[in-house]
Order: C-alpha cells, then structure tokens, then sequence
C-alpha cells in the first residue's frame, strides 16, 4: 500500500518526537510535518494535504477540536485524528461535532495507534476501547426505544454463541473489558478476543458501531 502520511500537531516538541518515532516505525506511515499549535496544523494541511491529521487537544492559538472543525477550508480530503489524555463524554461528543474520524487516548499502545490510522484511512472511524464506551452509552442513552428485551431472546442471525451474546449484552450496558472480565471469571485478554469475534460477526469496526447495529436490528 501506499503510505500513510501524517502532519502530527502537539504543542511539546518532546511528545511529538515520541509520537513520530512510534508512528514511523511502520513502515506504511510518514509523518511529513509537523505543528506547535491549531493553527500551524492548518497551514500545515493545508500546505502538504496529508492523509490524516493528528491534533492534540491542548494546543495554543486553536485547540485540536477548533482545528478539527476548520479542517475542511483548509484541506477537505485530510480526515482529521483527536489526541488526548481525557474519555470524558464532553471532550468525545465535541471531536464528533467537530468532523473528527477518531478520537484516541494518550496511553494508545503503538499497535493500537497504528492499526487506527490505517482504519481510518481505509474510510472508517476509530475510537479506542474507554472512548468507545463512552459512546456506546450515548448512543444508548438517546434511544426512545426502551430495551426490553433479555440476552437469551437474541437472535442468531449472525450465529454468536450464548458467551458473545452475554459480552454483548455486557458491552451495551456500558461495562468495560476488565469488569466484564470481572463478571465473566475470565482473563481480559480473552474478553478481548470476544469483543473481536462478535465484532467481526456483526461486520463492523468498534464498540459504538456494534452498539448501533444491535439496536437497529432489534438484537438486545
């Protein structure tokens, strides 16, 4: 595949350079600029039209949210990534009024990082885990419809096994992997992997999107 390329924007020189080197360690991704604040990742997009832009939600002269909602003036095909130290639902919801095509945390484990920004430029979006969970439970939050149904009335149109439709069920009641570990006697590691199968079966990307479906479909 063609590379990825990236304009990284944080206002410290510091994290930027650990964010660049994780990042170009892939061979698939190139980080071909680089910005201390909103306005400079504009110009920067704007200059060098990368792929994605990836902005820190902290930043002087514009926050990586404004700039978000600015990208498309500047460089309408460029989708761009938030980065923060914060899951709170305020901070999410804003990056999605914002255009933003992910939302990922500061303690994203390079795999993680990676594997979103090629999700992302493949025409997804990607949120990570805590973040997912977040909007999972909005998503919920704003439905009219009540749910009633239990998990053993799920239907097996997309075969999942009474173990996935537990999680499943977990998941849309807004619990995260180590609870539902928890409450399932296993290792996260497996609810992961769980999380992963049921995902693959529904054919979609991250929780909020599993979340969605089931609700369409009437599967909870």
């Amino acid at each position: 595949m063609n590379k990825i390329n990236i304009v990284l924007a944080d206002d410290h020189v510091l994290v930027r350079n650990g964010i660049k080197a994780m990042l170009e360690s892939d061979h698939d991704i190139d980080v071909i600029g680089e910005a201390g604040n909103g306005l400079e990742a504009l110009e920067a997009a704007k200059r060098l039209h990368p792929h994605i832009l990836v902005l820190d939600i902290r930043m002087p002269e514009l926050n990586g949210l404004e700039a978000a909602a600015r990208l498309d003036d500047y460089s309408p095909d460029t989708k761009a990534v938030i980065l923060s130290m914060h899951d709170s639902e305020e901070y999410v919801m804003q990056a999605l009024d914002a255009g933003a095509h992910g939302y990922l945390l500061k303690d994203t484990d390079r795999n993680e990082f990676v594997k979103a920004l090629k999700q992302i430029h493949s025409g997804s979006k990607y949120f990570s885990g805590a973040v997912s969970n977040v909007l999972a439970n909005r998503l919920l939050n704003a439905q009219t419809k009540p749910y009633t149904n239990k998990v053993a009335d799920i239907e097996d149109t997309y075969n999942l096994t009474r173990r996935e439709k537990e999680i499943l069920q977990m998941v849309i009641d807004g619990k995260q992997n180590k609870q539902i570990a928890e409450a399932s006697g296993k290792s996260v590691r497996t609810i992961e992997t769980h999380r992963f199968n049921i995902m693959k079966k529904l054919g979609v990307n991250n929780a909020i999107d599993m979340v969605n479906k089931a609700v369409k479909e009437n599967l909870v």
